[in-house]
């Protein structure tokens, strides 16, 4: 999976920091195939064809009363997700239309589902293509009919459809906009959902409206497993609020270069003149979690304890300002070499969740880059024994190629035979860059899985 393993290993300076680097990136590559979303559906979900009975987790579907199966989604998993269920139902779906991550669609393999290339993280016209189709699809599902919709992180930006008089372009500006603020994605799919005819629940409204079923399988990329977050729920209640949306964009002073078409609707809907997102289901409304951050942290735990280490998962909810979630795990880092505390070597101490970059500078990189590169500058060069790595799971950490980076205390020491300016870099919000001279980002191509970012810490 890592595709630049013998590499990352090979830039340590002694014997004891390449063990470090081999344990973190063994641990890594068992975490990312544990959260496989192919595993996730054929645990979830299992047919007896011989009596034509349908289970998804306690959910019991008699296809001898059902008339057709459509399936629907999207997400930077749902092309695995999609070739998984096809295996198990093959025939039996009717048709399909799933938005996946444009340059993945020749790894896949499915007949009844079509399989449309759109964009990420900002949204276009081919995803906006790809959810008219979805919805076209699912106006016509009757009450004998089945609507399964796949759902996996990235599918905010891939199933793009601007409500009322708001363009593309006026999309993808507060989308951008919105991510350079340092918002958490709880508030930008807030936004998202409020600008959207198909987001916070009006995907499931749309697909029920004449008796159909609908059960969604949900790979979740979002602290907490929030239902109305994960892709902005399009098959869940939406708990927030027009005013939500507006006291964000003002919170991160974003309000007045905010498109006017944007405003209006926001206004809008304050004042009632349109209507909110929906904030209940019908009873044939379903939705499964089928993986989540923490799955991941688990089996990151276990491979650790069957490599000898002692282990601890902090927390799979973390969030903060990327830099300085780097800067914590560097003096976690010291607390063990010094006291021995929380864990005593050798150990490995894993968190998981999604932090935020405040975008100020001109360079290149992603949350997990620039929470490496902080560590990196508090662990400095004379801490032996030490490997510290923050992996987006799914392989693609912000617009860069890398999923992550992977430093240790020769990172700084190199750097400095370079002639690198660590601080400068990481002011500049360049640690893509930085790492890629010194051949210390992690290189896996897209995962097919996304389950938000694993960091861990090892220490021997």
């Amino acid at each position: 999976m890592i595709k630049n393993k013998a590499e990352l290993i090979k830039n340590a300076r002694n014997e004891k920091d390449k063990q470090c680097r081999e344990i973190l990136l063994d641990i890594v590559e068992k975490a990312i195939n544990s959260v496989d979303p192919k595993n996730a559906i054929q645990k979830y979900v299992q047919f007896e064809r011989e009596d034509n009975i349908l289970h998804i987790e306690k959910y019991d579907f008699d296809l001898k009363k059902l008339q057709r199966i459509f399936v629907v989604g999207g997400g930077k998993a749902s092309g695995t997700m999609a070739e998984a269920l096809e295996a198990i139902l093959g025939d039996k779906i009717t048709s399909g239309e799933i938005n996946i991550l444009r340059g993945t669609k020749s790894s896949f393999k499915t007949k009844s589902i079509n399989l449309n290339e759109a964009d990420h993280p900002v949204p276009s016209i081919d995803g906006i293509n790809g959810v008219k189709k979805m919805l076209d699809l699912v106006g016509q599902a009757k009450e004998d009919d089945l609507i399964i919709a796949l759902i996996s992180g990235g599918g905010s930006a891939l199933m793009p459809a601007p409500a009322g008089e708001i363009s593309l372009e006026e999309k993808q500006q507060i989308t951008k906009d919105l991510l350079k603020s340092g918002a958490t994605i709880h508030e930008i799919n807030t936004i998202r959902k409020h600008i959207s005819n198909f987001k916070g629940g009006q995907l499931a409204k749309h697909a029920c409206k004449h008796g159909a079923s609908l059960i969604s399988l949900i790979l979740s990329d979002v602290v907490g497993d929030p239902l109305d977050s994960i892709a902005s729920g399009p098959t869940a209640p939406d708990e927030t609020h027009y005013q939500d949306a507006i006291a964000i964009l003002q919170r991160y002073k974003l309000w007045d270069e905010t498109p006017e078409t944007i405003k209006r609707r926001l206004n809008d809907g304050l004042a009632q003149k349109i209507p909110e997102t929906p904030k209940e289901m019908t009873s044939s409304c379903h939705n499964v979690i089928i993986g989540s951050n923490f799955s991941a942290c688990t089996a990151a735990k276990l491979r650790a304890e069957e490599l000898g280490l002692n282990s601890l998962i902090l927390t799979s909810s973390l969030e903060g300002e990327a830099r300085q979630i780097g800067i914590a795990f560097a003096a976690i880092a010291k607390e063990i070499h010094t006291h021995g505390h929380p864990l005593p070597k050798p150990c490995a101490i894993i968190a998981g969740g999604e932090t935020t970059v405040t975008v100020t500078g001109t360079g290149k990189g992603g949350r997990n880059q620039e929470v490496s590169l902080g560590a990196a500058i508090k662990i400095g060069e004379k801490m032996e024994g030490v490997a510290f790595g923050s992996i987006g799971t799914d392989g693609i950490d912000g617009p860069t190629d890398a999923a992550g980076a992977l430093i240790g205390p020769s990172t700084i020491l190199r750097a400095k035979e370079k002639g690198l300016e660590p601080q400068k870099r990481l002011e500049n919000n360049d640690a893509y860059h930085f790492f890629q001279e010194l051949s210390d980002l992690v290189l896996t191509g897209p995962t097919g899985t996304n389950v938000m970012d694993l960091i861990i810490l090892i220490c021997i």
